[in-house]
């Protein structure tokens, strides 16, 4: 982060020297468009961390019409927000901190001084509404996106652990084709200004206020959504006091597996999801077999069993959830065959349900449960894994497990009280 710091602080120097290209109207004009680009520019944090900003637009325009300089200063000081100054108070707390305001505004300094020189090389000192500035300005609009992203994605992989380039592809399949859509409307604005002045501008304020409130609005459903999945998995979890937060654990392994294994984002997005709901069909189940101590007979046993195919069954008439079917209904599959509701063989079971089958297995062998008390150690529930693999668990899932444990021992640690020791296997999760 120091580095990209010190590249920001290079650009702007590089920029001290240079004065407002003459479309702009001097540092008056500069002035006006810090406040448009403060009044229209939001951070909107999107899932799996894409930071969605439709200041991009205001910015370019600036950068087009007053080249560097007002390429660095709106960058600087119009996209600065309160929970940035925040930060930088001492004894306040919520903010971001300096290093991380340093770097947010470095990925957006960056991109758009090296867009202004480009369009000065390109086009010239001056801006003129026509096709070639457009073209230009397009072009260029898609190369601040990428440079942009590019700087975000490599932060939020540091920050989460994540590959550099997994996060850079979800962060512009999921937007980066409406942020570059943004440079047309930076050329109507900065055209409008051209024209008529600031008052051309002032029209502009309803579609980037339009798209910024879609962008939010995208984050709110799926956070939405996101909590009524957590609720219905809670209510699962809350027929059984032995199971509290057994899917949230579960969810947590299977994603972290999902990643050790390159899943895509659509995929642990699923396990994500998946792994909340994979039990949601044990709400149709007795509570006098879901809680019996003892062994279960055969019948109580077949009742027990149908709980991914009841789970299947609940989900499936919520669309956005069909990706996550296929994991709640044969998480239980084996991989020799012996599983159930379909026995399906090795790769027959889908990727995503070999994945959370070991993640539900391992969470389930190292909680305590009705009919077992007493949780196995982390190392014996490895050695389960062990035993168990290519009959019950995926051998390849199985080594992720140990890559994962091996880079980090206190990973996935299971809570067991003190003084305990494992005398039963379990039956199941």
């Amino acid at each position: 982060m120091g580095a990209v710091g010190v590249l920001a602080a290079a650009a702007a120097v590089t920029t001290a020297w240079s004065f407002p290209l003459s479309p702009i109207g001097g540092w008056q004009g500069i002035g006006f468009w810090i406040v448009v680009v403060a009044l229209g520019s939001v951070s909107v944090r999107m899932p799996g961390g894409a930071v969605a900003d439709v200041g991009v637009a205001p910015v370019l325009a600036a950068a087009v019409l007053g080249g560097p300089v007002a390429a660095a200063a709106v960058s600087i000081v119009g996209t600065l927000e309160w929970r940035e100054i925040r930060g930088l108070i001492p004894g306040k707390r919520g903010g971001v901190p300096w290093y991380g305001t340093i770097y947010n505004h470095s990925s957006v300094l960056i991109p758009s001084v090296l867009v202004a020189w480009a369009y000065v090389l390109l086009v010239g000192v001056s801006f003129k509404p026509d096709l070639r500035s457009l073209g230009v300005l397009i072009a260029l609009g898609v190369v601040h996106v990428s440079i942009n992203n590019g700087l975000t994605a490599l932060a939020i992989a540091v920050r989460e652990g994540r590959p550099v380039r997994s996060v850079l592809v979800s962060n512009l399949r999921q937007f980066g084709l409406s942020l570059a859509g943004l440079a047309p409307l930076a050329w109507l604005m900065a055209a409008m200004y051209v024209v008529t002045g600031p008052i051309g501008v002032i029209p502009f304020a309803v579609p980037l206020y339009a798209t910024r409130a879609s962008f939010t609005k995208i984050v709110e459903i799926r956070d939405m959504f996101t909590q009524t999945v957590r609720s219905l998995a809670g209510a699962v979890d809350a027929k059984d006091p032995y199971t509290a937060g057994h899917s949230e654990r579960v969810q947590r392994i299977a994603k972290d597996l999902g990643g050790e294994l390159h899943c895509s984002d659509s995929e642990l997005e699923a396990l994500e999801w998946g792994g909340l709901l994979h039990d949601i069909g044990k709400i149709g189940i007795p509570d006098a077999i879901l809680l019996k101590a003892g062994a279960l007979t055969k019948e109580e046993r077949m009742v027990m069993n149908a709980h991914p195919v009841k789970g299947e069954e609940i989900i499936k008439p919520v669309e956005k959830l069909a990706p996550e079917l296929p994991i709640i209904r044969h998480h239980h599959e084996w991989y020799n065959g012996s599983g159930y509701p379909d026995r399906l063989v090795g790769h027959e079971i889908p990727k995503l349900a070999r994945i959370l089958h070991v993640a539900d297995s391992y969470e389930a062998m190292t909680a305590a449960r009705p009919y077992r008390l007493t949780p196995l150690t982390q190392k014996q529930a490895i050695d389960e894994l062990h035993k168990f693999s290519g009959i019950q668990f995926d051998p390849e899932v199985v080594a992720a497990f140990d890559r994962l444990i091996a880079r980090d021992p206190e990973w996935i640690t299971p809570n067991i009280p003190e003084g305990l020791r494992q005398t039963h296997i379990p039956r199941g999760s």
